[in-house]
């Protein structure tokens, strides 16, 4: 008996052992000996696409193995503005960035970069490629020297992005096409920005002093529009695999302040010939699906380059997070590109990798304004930069460090979209700060997507709210708002979305 007893006590022990790792699976890096690299990896307009639609191999191989996110939503569906909010883990209220026409240092406040704070705790922090949005909102300096221990890098071929430089298959001239696969040693320069980019961070890593840290932050620009990539990536996406979206059409009594006209799709070579109306207009059937081949084509080429990044990287000694600053919309609802609050729009991937963390896939919502005190915690920084209070303080983080939180269920995200108009006119998808009249304000449960459409900065009058169940409708193509079935769930959602936005 007394054997058994203690084979019992044993087997027990090695359960609750097994049990607290699985659960928890991960020690800070201020248990670890070493101060961990640190590679920060941000796609440009990376929406989160399903496996059934493509098969990323890197992305979805490092998702395996970190703390992965399959509801991970950014604050703005706008680069600039959700750029910032990411870095400083402050909300586009909190920075007063809507647009790309203002710096924060300058016009609110001198809140602190996630770059920064390692920077200050002794990382050599370098930034390769668009990971700031650059020009005004990041002082025409990529936030250079606060949040960068060197000067930003920038691809030299990036100053042919919307170069005329699309062979047409139709004029058989080169245009500012939408769709633009290329042949690499055809191109000025004979590459690409996001191979240069590739490069460049290789020889960081490769040649960086070992003596302290590093904070390596990478931003990829594909998918982002005009979808130009090399030629060959097409092979790999079929025509014939491509499915259309499920709803194309304008979401059943959804408020007009919702739609965005996609103008800048809109305005290039290869679309502008398509004579589509303006503002709801939608897209010919067939060139829904050439679009969309296009952007699975260049998600698959930054999937390879992520992999060849990654396997420079020395897994046991770092923490890789990856990301991207917000989604695309390929048709769904009748709607292109970003400029919504429209789940597609909104939700990004987001994982977290470190040496000795327990794989997890979390499905509660999450917001990319987290990625600060997570990075920070897992880092083992957390001491030295707390929660905010109130927004106005200047050394903390408005986010949620999703370690401890990682199994709670009643989490949910904001979102913000503003708008000049009721009505969709021209600079509904990008109105500068000036003209904005109306905000957007969505809030994203487990189940539920729930906005109104607010008067900008009163908040005192409504000019549209829309209540979307992802249980009956997960394409959100019908706004259930005013039925009676509903009704108490919008008063709890309304209370909730008030009292995070007013706070």
């Amino acid at each position: 008996m007394p054997l058994i007893l203690a084979k019992m006590l044993i087997v027990t022990y090695c359960f609750i052992i097994f049990f607290i790792k699985a659960t928890i699976g991960v020690k800070t890096s201020k248990h670890l000996n070493y101060s961990p690299d640190v590679v920060f990896i941000i796609i440009d307009d990376m929406r989160l696409l399903p496996e059934s639609d493509i098969k990323l191999h890197n992305i979805q191989n490092l998702a395996g193995r970190s703390i992965h996110f399959q509801n991970a939503f950014a604050q703005q569906a706008l680069c600039a503005p959700s750029r910032n909010s990411l870095l400083t883990g402050r909300r586009p209220d909190s920075l007063r960035l809507y647009d790309f026409y203002s710096y924060w240092r300058d016009e609110v406040a001198n809140f602190s970069t996630i770059p920064q704070i390692f920077k200050q705790k002794g990382y050599e922090t370098y930034s390769v490629g668009k990971v700031f949005h650059p020009g005004r909102s990041s002082n025409f300096t990529d936030d250079f020297p606060y949040s960068w221990s060197v000067t930003p890098y920038h691809a030299p071929s990036e100053k042919y992005k919307d170069a005329t430089v699309c062979k047409d298959n139709i004029t058989n001239e080169f245009q500012d096409n939408l769709i633009c696969p290329v042949v690499v040693n055809e191109q000025p320069d004979k590459t690409l920005p996001d191979i240069e980019i590739l490069n460049h961070a290789i020889d960081v890593l490769k040649t960086r002093n070992k003596t302290n840290p590093i904070f390596l932050a990478v931003g990829f620009h594909k998918p982002h529009i005009p979808l130009k990539f090399p030629m060959d990536y097409l092979a790999r996406v079929p025509l014939e695999y491509i499915s259309p979206p499920s709803f194309p059409n304008i979401p059943k009594n959804m408020p007009e302040v919702a739609w965005q006209p996609w103008t800048d799709v809109r305005r290039r070579d290869d679309i502008k010939r398509l004579n589509i109306q303006f503002p709801y207009g939608t897209m010919p059937s067939n060139w829904t699906l050439k679009i969309k081949q296009s952007y699975v084509a260049a998600s698959l080429y930054v999937d390879d380059l992520i992999g060849k990044l990654l396997h420079h990287i020395d897994m046991r000694k770092t923490i890789v997070v990856l990301t991207s600053d917000h989604g695309w919309s390929l048709g769904e609802n009748g709607l292109w590109a970003k400029y919504s609050n429209f789940d597609v729009a909104l939700k990004v991937p987001l994982m977290f990798y470190h040496p000795d963390l327990h794989p997890k896939t979390i499905k509660s919502p999450v917001e990319l304004i987290d990625i600060f005190p997570t990075i920070i915690h897992l880092a083992g920084l957390k001491s030295c930069i707390k929660k905010c209070i109130t927004p106005s303080e200047i050394k903390c983080y408005e986010g949620t460090n999703l370690i401890p939180v990682i199994s709670n269920k009643n989490k949910f995200s904001i979102s913000q979209y503003p708008r000049p108009s009721v009505k969709p006119q021209r600079n509904s998808d990008k109105p500068r700060l000036k003209d904005i009249k109306i905000m957007g304000y969505s809030l994203r449960t487990k189940r539920y997507r729930y906005t109104e459409w607010l008067s900008f900065n009163t908040k005192n009058e409504t000019f549209g709210n829309e209540l979307y169940d992802h249980i009956s409708d997960p394409y959100e193509s019908n706004n259930v708002y005013v039925k009676l079935k509903y009704k108490h769930v919008k008063y709890k959602l309304s209370k909730l979305l008030r009292g995070a936005i007013t706070t």
